[in-house]
């Protein structure tokens, strides 16, 4: 029996334009794909955040963007001044990469302050923050720490991985994600789900946030499950 909305399973998906070789072109092509499925938000790269915000204004779809992406190495002050231009420019989300060294080193007061730092930048101007964990270098000790982190300084999300890690999201390591996590902190999903049914088997863990870029394939297999028309035939007989 069907459980969902299509406007619930629109509303989980980050469409993802982050991949650094996409032209004009196709960013462009992809705020309009996000417009007419009316996702949750486009993750676009950050120097398009102002354009994106642009053309996503009253479109009911949000404008997120990257901080310290992908690896997370970037300074505390740099993190900062991408987090406070992204917002500056139109983003109201924002998916900061912890630092990997650090969480490994074990340097918790570190990761700690660093996360702190950008969480309170960001809600100090209304904005949200999605903290990306990139489990696959990680032992669950450092994970759970991260959920307890992020906890303890007001994370709206945590986030498996950037999707340019050497894996993805796991069902195992979202489990974990819920069950470390206090109610208040979100849970994103980021890698790997690519259909339907992969989203569907993470919101019911509880994930309440993927990140796609296979975002029409799964969009239209949802309508078609719930006997809606296609988006895609709907937007070509305008034209």
């Amino acid at each position: 029996m069907v459980d969902y909305t299509y406007e619930q399973i629109a509303k989980m998906i980050d469409h993802s334009l982050l991949r650094p070789t996409l032209t004009v072109q196709e960013l462009e092509q992809g705020l309009e794909l996000a417009r007419r499925y009316q996702v949750a938000s486009v993750c676009i790269l950050p120097y398009y955040v102002g354009r994106a915000s642009e053309r996503l204004a009253d479109s009911g779809v949000l404008t997120t963007t990257t901080v310290g992406f992908p690896h997370g190495a970037h300074t505390t002050a740099i993190k900062l001044a991408e987090a406070r231009q992204a917002i500056q420019d139109g983003a109201v989300e924002l998916d900061t990469v912890v630092n990997l060294s650090k969480v490994l080193s074990e340097d918790w007061d570190y990761v700690g302050e660093e996360i702190r730092a950008v969480v309170d930048l960001a809600h100090s101007q209304g904005a949200k923050v999605k903290v990306i964990f990139e489990n696959c270098y990680l032992e669950e000790k450092h994970k759970i720490r991260l959920c307890e982190i992020c906890g303890q300084v007001g994370a709206d999300w945590v986030k498996t991985s950037t999707g340019y890690g050497s894996g993805g999201a796991t069902l195992e390591d979202l489990r974990l994600m819920r069950e470390h996590s206090p109610p208040h902190v979100q849970v994103k999903a980021a890698g790997g789900i690519r259909d339907l049914d992969a989203l569907l088997a993470v919101r019911a863990i509880g994930v309440t946030r993927v990140g796609a870029s296979q975002t029409a394939h799964i969009l239209e297999e949802c309508r078609r499950r719930l006997g809606l028309p296609p988006v895609v035939e709907t937007t070509q007989s305008r034209s």
